[in-house]
């Protein structure tokens, strides 16, 4: 089948073109703006793209044209195809149509926490061998995109409640099938299409309606509105909660999590309860209570679904998040930029209690843009105060398309600059990016935490501030790839690693002059690889090789990882003096690391094997 997508850069878009395609359909799109990560996704599938949406598009003949819920009726190609007879679907039911039918689905819905939680059932099964399917609406760092399509009988979707198509103002999850179901909270959001509570909770109730007597629902007895939601299921149901004593807890909820512990490595322990029965210990890189939450649900659907339990505690414990949540965007004069999607107050507060968690001691500033539907209405206009308020200073940028908005209904961003001014929380209103670059630039200091909060792309706000501080060390992308082969070839580096110059494992410090400098950090569970360090010769001297390096190390740190292992020819004074690292008989490293490429590619007894523990 020959199928077109309009706005095929969303994420939801963007992961149900990469199933059809995988599912042997020809696929193709529209949109006018597509960037990272969804823009990345699309380039690896090599799906064509049209810029700009016109009736010329639909020039190749698809047989199906699939139609966002931002599309309105009178939209040029949803025109366009109505003219010519083509017929118009959704991705939700062309999702549960085509892909959902023959499988177990296993639908997590919620407020908040969707796409993390759905990443991580996916993440479990998957390291057990399951083979499953998945539909997220975010790109889990482990599998690099939002979409698997396996040979395995589960299949994982993220549920969103958002509604369908102008043809179809249901929510998108009644078209899922669920089987097993997660609900993570109940709360009034997306303001646009719900007016009221009464409807949020009605979407909800339809929705878990939809799972059979035989199946289960786990559902957070954290939230009342969750568990009055629960009360109409017809099939099992199976409570969870994080509770101070998980041990003593036993009427609180089915599944249980408590004694939780932040440790040194950068990963939080919990016990894990379900009944009477303490069920192990587990340790996440997830930081913040909601990501407990989030890591319990996940346990329970695994343990439905007949995972051991020694096999979930691995899951659990080596799932490396999700892109745009709390996202490393880069490094730069000693400033660490972050980006999170949080536009709802709930998610801006636990977002920033966890960032709190993850950089103790650290100052903590927040950039927000005002984007999302309810974000743009003053809803919560008060509610976002008291969120902010843990931050050390916040910028407020403005309002997305204003106008979209009746001016009665409006959020105020200055009005929320002046709240948290006035509650004693530094912050500003500076409706120009380049404002709060040229802000931030000489007002962030060594050591500050910036996370950028916003559902788009803030007008490159990223990018443009660690190329403003200069000298920037940040996750490579396909585009810089190129750059990075060409320098490791000069350097005399490339030969032994050909194959593994793919983007993922990639830093790159990028100057005026583009690329200088790359470094690659294979995880392999407690076990890291640094390698591939190189610094154009042009720049020695100007202590490259050390910030990335010590990138490469941070990052290990944020992931988990005990143990960082390289192999060096000439460099081991620099990795031992700089960076604590110590040679080390190459017969004692791990089996994953022995196994490697680097290690397997560089047998030659002039290379020296170091190791650094964390």
């Amino acid at each position: 089948m020959k199928v077109h997508l309009i706005g095929i850069g969303g994420t939801g878009m963007g992961a149900v073109a990469g199933l059809l395609a995988a599912a042997g359909h020809e696929v193709r799109g529209s949109d006018t703006a597509v960037y990272p990560p969804m823009s990345e996704q699309l380039a690896a599938l090599a799906i064509p793209i049209y810029e700009g949406f016109a009736a010329a598009n639909l020039d190749w003949g698809p047989e199906q044209v699939v139609v966002g819920n931002v599309n309105s009726k009178d939209h040029v190609e949803v025109v366009a195809a109505q003219a010519r007879g083509i017929p118009l679907t959704s991705f939700p039911a062309i999702l549960g149509g085509q892909l959902l039918a023959e499988r177990h689905s296993i639908v997590v819905s919620g407020t908040h926490g969707k796409t993390t939680t759905t990443s991580l059932v996916a993440h479990i099964l998957d390291d057990a061998g399951r083979r499953p399917s998945f539909f997220i609406g975010g790109v889990p760092i482990g599998f690099g995109q939002g979409w698997q399509l396996g040979k395995g009988s589960d299949f994982v979707v993220e549920g969103d409640e958002y509604d369908t198509a102008f043809f179809d103002k249901g929510s998108k999850f009644l078209h899922y099938r669920p089987q097993t179901a997660i609900l993570t909270s109940v709360e009034l959001d997306h303001v646009d299409i719900f007016s009221s509570m009464d409807q949020v909770r009605d979407a909800f109730k339809a929705f878990v309606a939809l799972i059979p007597p035989e199946g289960l629902l786990v559902a957070c007895a954290e939230h009342a509105e969750v568990l009055a939601v629960a009360q109409t299921a017809r099939c099992r149901v199976e409570t969870y909660a994080v509770v101070e004593d998980a041990e003593a807890s036993a009427a609180t909820a089915t599944w249980r999590a408590g004694s939780i512990q932040y440790l040194k490595t950068g990963r939080v322990a919990f016990d894990v309860y379900r009944g009477g029965d303490k069920i192990e210990r587990f340790e996440t890189l997830l930081t913040g209570r909601h990501n407990i939450a989030n890591c319990l649900a996940a346990i329970a659907v695994a343990t439905s679904r007949g995972i051991p339990v020694e096999v979930i505690v691995r899951g659990v414990s080596s799932f490396a998040g999700v892109r745009r949540r709390q996202e490393l965007r880069g490094v730069a004069g000693g400033v660490t930029v972050l980006d999170d999607y949080a536009h709802h107050p709930t998610a801006v507060r636990e977002t920033l209690l966890a960032l709190r968690k993850r950089f103790p001691k650290r100052r903590l500033i927040a950039v927000y843009e005002p984007r999302s539907a309810t974000s743009r209405r003053r809803t919560f206009q008060g509610e976002f105060a008291q969120a902010f308020a843990h931050a050390d200073e916040v910028i407020v940028g403005k309002l997305f398309e204003p106008n979209k908005i009746p001016s009665d209904e409006r959020f105020d961003p200055e009005r929320l600059a002046l709240d948290l001014h006035r509650a004693g929380t530094q912050a500003s209103y500076l409706p120009d990016v380049t404002r709060i670059v040229e802000h931030l630039v000489h007002g962030a200091a060594p050591g500050d935490v910036v996370v950028v909060l916003s559902s788009g792309s803030f007008d490159g706000l990223h990018d443009k501030l660690l190329a403003a501080i200069g000298d920037a060390v940040m996750p490579a992308r396909r585009a810089d790839m190129p750059e990075v082969r060409k320098l490791l070839e000069q350097l005399g580096l490339a030969p032994d690693h050909a194959g593994d110059l793919d983007f993922p494992p990639f830093y790159v410090l990028r100057n005026e002059a583009g690329v200088v400098g790359s470094v690659a950090l294979d995880v392999l569970g407690d076990d890291a690889i640094l390698r591939d360090l190189g610094v154009d010769t042009s720049t020695r001297g100007a202590g490259y090789g050390w910030m990335l390096a010590d990138a490469a190390v941070s990052e290990a740190r944020h992931r988990g990882v005990r143990r960082i292992y390289l192999l060096t020819e000439t460099a081991s004074d620099f990795f031992a003096a700089k960076h604590g690292f110590r040679v080390v008989d190459r017969s004692t490293v791990s089996a994953a690391v022995s196994a490697s490429s680097t290690f397997q590619g560089s047998t030659d007894s002039k290379f020296v094997a170091m190791r650094l523990d964390l």
